[in-house]
C-alpha cells in the first residue's frame, strides 16, 4: 500500500539513472534491487537508507518504507475484502500512508509521486465505497484528504485542468463532511495554482475564499490573507494589499502557540514569512521583502529546503537582494 517502489522507480526517472546505474552506485546486487523495485520483496533499513541518500529525499523514502508493519499490511488486506469489516486500525494506517506521502512530496518531484499516489487512491476509494459500520465516516475524512493531496500534486506538477478538478472534488467533499479545515486547504491550492499561471485577479479570489472558509484554522487563515495581499498588490490596489498584511499580522499575533492542522502541517508563523515576502516584493518594498523571504526560507525544517514549491520562493529572494 506505501508502494514504496513505485516511489524509488518515479524518482529515478527524475533523475535519468537506471535501475543497474542506480544498483552500481548503492554498491547492491542489482538483482536484490531489481525484486524491490518490482515490489516483489521488501527493502531493509540499510536499502531504504541508501536510496534516501541517492535520491536526496532526506529520510522520507526511510519513513515510507517502515510505515506499514506487516500486521498493517495484512490488515488493510482483510479490509479491502471485506469493507463491512473495517476497523480502526485499518483507518489510522492509511492515514499514517498518506501522512508520508506527504512528507515524500517534500523530497521528491510531484511528477514521480502521482502515478502511485493516483494507485493507491484507487484502494481508499474502493474501500471508503464499500465501508460500513462506525468507523466509515473516518476513512471518508482519509479519503477526502486524499482527494485533496492528488489535487495539490496536479498543482504542483502543472497539470492544470486536472488539479481543478481533483481539488474541486475535495472542496465538495469536505463540505460534506462539515470539514472547514479541508475545505479551505482546497481553495487555498487553487489560490496557488493561481499564482503559478500569473492570475492575480484569480489569486485574490481563491485566498479570499480560503480566509473566510468557515472553520479554517487560524494559522490557514494568516496565510491566505497574506496571499491574498500578494494578489492585490500585483493588481496595483496597494490600499488593500497592506489592509490584509495588517490583518495577517494581527491574526498571527493571536495564535499563539497553536499548531496547525494535520492536512496543513508546514504552517507556522515563519512559514507565512514567505507570503508576507512575495507580497512586499511585489508592492516594490524589496528590504522588506528579501528579509521576510530570507527568515521564511531559514525556518523551513531541513527537509522541506529543497523541496519543488519552496523553489519560487528562493527565486523571489533573489529578485528582491538584487534590487535592494
Amino acid at each position: 500500500m506505501t508502494d514504496f517502489a513505485a516511489r524509488v522507480r518515479g524518482a529515478l526517472a527524475a533523475k535519468g539513472l537506471t535501475m543497474r546505474a542506480a544498483a552500481r552506485a548503492l554498491n547492491y546486487d542489482p538483482a536484490y534491487l531489481c525484486r524491490v523495485l518490482n515490489g516483489k520483496q521488501q527493502p531493509s533499513a540499510d536499502m531504504a537508507r541508501a536510496l534516501d541518500e541517492l535520491l536526496e529525499a532526506d529520510g522520507a523514502l526511510s519513513e515510507l518504507a517502515s510505515t506499514l508493519t506487516s500486521d498493517d499490511r495484512a490488515r488493510l488486506a482483510y479490509s479491502i475484502a471485506r469493507p463491512s469489516r473495517l476497523d480502526v486500525k485499518t483507518v489510522v494506517a492509511l492515514g499514517d500512508v498518506l501522512a508520508a506521502q506527504r512528507r515524500l512530496d517534500d523530497a521528491l518531484p510531484a511528477i514521480a509521486m502521482l502515478p502511485a499516489t493516483a494507485a493507491q487512491w484507487e484502494s481508499v476509494e474502493r474501500l471508503a465505497r464499500d465501508a460500513r459500520g462506525p468507523h466509515a465516516e473516518a476513512l471518508h475524512r482519509v479519503a477526502a484528504e486524499w482527494v485533496q493531496f492528488i489535487g495539490w500534486l496536479h498543482a504542483e506538477a502543472r497539470n492544470d485542468p486536472e488539479a481543478v478538478r481533483w481539488l474541486t472534488e475535495a472542496e465538495d467533499r469536505a463540505d460534506d463532511l462539515n470539514d472547514g479545515v479541508l475545505a479551505a486547504q482546497a481553495a487555498n491550492f487553487k489560490g496557488y495554482l493561481a499564482r503559478q499561471q500569473g492570475r492575480p485577479r484569480a489569486i485574490v479570489r481563491w485566498f479570499l475564499t480560503a480566509y473566510h472558509t468557515p472553520g479554517a484554522a487560524p494559522l490557514q487563515r494568516v496565510g491566505d490573507a497574506v496571499q491574498a495581499a500578494h494578489g492585490f498588490a500585483m493588481l496595483g490596489e496597494r490600499d488593500d494589499a497592506r489592509r490584509l498584511l495588517d490583518k495577517a499580522a494581527t491574526l498571527a499575533d493571536s495564535v499563539g502557540g497553536d499548531l496547525p492542522p494535520g492536512t496543513a502541517y508546514w504552517l507556522t508563523p515563519t512559514f507565512s514569512r514567505m507570503g508576507i515576502g512575495l507580497a512586499r516584493l511585489a508592492l516594490g518594498d524589496h528590504a522588506d521583502a528579501a528579509a521576510n523571504l530570507r527568515t521564511g526560507l531559514s525556518g523551513l525544517p531541513e527537509d522541506q529546503r529543497a523541496a519543488e514549491w519552496a523553489a519560487e520562493y528562493r527565486r523571489a529572494l533573489e529578485e528582491a537582494e538584487a534590487a535592494v
